[in-house]
């Protein structure tokens, strides 16, 4: 493989990244360029694999796409880099920063298990799914920022759990149009949702109650994870500071909104991400205040609702 055809590689990778526009793109900014090319180089994979489960194409002809980039993934390990353009980046960034291929063999598996399994009987059953499509993610990026902790790929897996969580939350009129249900059946039943409550027009106090569990679960995963922040290496966390900023104001503002994730999807805007990204450029933040300060509804069962501040 030549320099030049490396490098149209992981240029080809870093149009994929940009026209996402996705959270992470905004993040990656703050890595120098060695790191943020090879964020890239995974982002493309991943994305690459997002687009074939999220296809529109039969189950049986995604089935058959994932397959087809497991043995791409297996031939660029082992030097066959023809079948994409995305290969030979993803390759130099595997070798560069010793990232082991079997993490991206469990998210290929992740996206397979969004054409067999439609609902989630526990949560144990769900970590394992946000494992494979996100913790995944985490633990490759952590390869890329470097750490020495031995706490580090636990923290790493948390928090790409909690990112998950969120996106679950955030998504629950979307996933259920395309027949997926991810909130565990254990916590439906336990607080008395039915289909009904997940298709509607506004959440029910029912679902307002049952992701506010959900949030508070995720919450949990963003404090544990957050620790990650000073234990990776010194020229990635400001990155990882926006990353985690970004994500959990994102988690806040779905709960300052009473759980309405049905009148439009929540997002921030461009020119919020930017801000956050600014803000870490600029040395304004520190290993403490990475999470975004929560202001919520809360409903008491059979009350009204009340808004508190949560730490």
């Amino acid at each position: 493989m030549s320099d030049a055809a490396l490098l149209a590689s992981y240029d080809h990778c870093r149009r994929i990244v940009r026209d996402a526009a996705s959270n992470f793109y905004y993040a990656f900014f703050l890595l120098p360029r060695p790191k943020r090319d090879a964020i890239c180089a995974l982002y493309a994979f991943m994305r690459r694999v997002d687009d074939v489960s999220d296809s529109p194409a039969s189950p049986v002809l995604k089935q058959q796409g994932l397959a087809a980039w497991r043995s791409r993934l297996d031939a660029a390990v082992t030097g066959d880099l023809s079948l994409d353009p995305v290969l030979p980046a993803l390759r130099d960034t595997l070798q560069r920063f010793s990232i082991p291929p079997r993490y991206l063999h469990d998210l290929i598996s992740g996206a397979e298990m969004d054409l067999t399994v439609s609902v989630y009987p526990t949560f144990e059953r769900l970590r394992e799914y946000c494992y494979r499509v996100a913790g995944t993610v985490g633990i490759t990026c952590l390869y890329v920022f470097g750490s020495c902790s031995p706490h580090a790929h636990d923290l790493a897996e948390k928090l790409g759990i909690a990112f998950q969580l969120t996106n679950i939350i955030r998504d629950v009129p979307r996933d259920l149009a395309m027949g997926r249900i991810y909130l565990p059946e254990e916590d439906l039943a336990s607080f008395s949702c039915r289909l009904p409550d997940l298709a509607g027009i506004s959440p029910t106090p029912e679902l307002e109650e049952l992701l506010s569990f959900e949030a508070d679960r995720a919450w949990e995963f963003y404090r544990e994870g957050a620790a990650l922040v000073p234990l990776v290496s010194a020229d990635s966390r400001a990155a990882l500071w926006a990353l985690v900023r970004i994500y959990s104001t994102l988690l806040a503002r779905i709960e300052a909104r009473g759980f309405d994730v049905f009148s439009s999807r929540v997002s921030l805007s461009k020119t919020e991400k930017a801000a956050v990204v600014l803000r870490a450029r600029l040395g304004w933040w520190n290993d403490s205040n990475a999470l975004q300060e929560r202001t919520r509804h809360r409903r008491r069962p059979g009350g009204p609702v009340l808004r508190r501040r949560a730490g």
